[in-house]
């Protein structure tokens, strides 16, 4: 017999979109106490006034900042990955390993990307 007592109940319209509102600052907070995700998010605070400078157009503006918001939101989600198979347990095994290192090749590819698109931005504003 399962015991549902645990399990919140269903909301619908905007109980839900009020309640997962706060969920999802609750998931902020719990990627803030990441080294990695404050350390990038602070990076963010500090370059995302420069996409307003450097972009030459709304479309490269967008660009600029939505390769920066990218990178926050694979680290969060590699954050999750990683939670839900520490919840598993502490021995190691290869499947745990696998899973985050994939995870950490997923922020790896978007703090590539972001950088190249930050770095071409700012090769273009060097040699106008």
């Amino acid at each position: 017999m399962n015991d549902h007592t645990s399990v919140e109940p269903k909301r619908k319209g905007l109980s839900r979109v009020w309640h997962a509102f706060f969920y999802s600052l609750e998931g902020l907070r719990a990627g803030w106490l990441e080294p990695a995700f404050r350390q990038e998010a602070i990076l963010a605070l500090l370059i995302l006034p420069g996409a307003w400078w450097l972009g030459q157009s709304w479309t490269e503006v967008v660009l600029l900042i939505g390769v920066v918001v990218a990178v926050l939101v694979v680290e969060l989600l590699n954050t999750a990955v990683e939670s839900a198979i520490d919840r598993v347990g502490p021995e190691w095994h290869a499947l745990s390993k696998r899973s985050k290192d994939i995870g950490s090749a997923a922020v790896l590819l978007s703090l590539l990307l972001c950088g190249g698109v930050w770095l071409t931005a700012l090769w273009r504003w060097w040699i106008a």
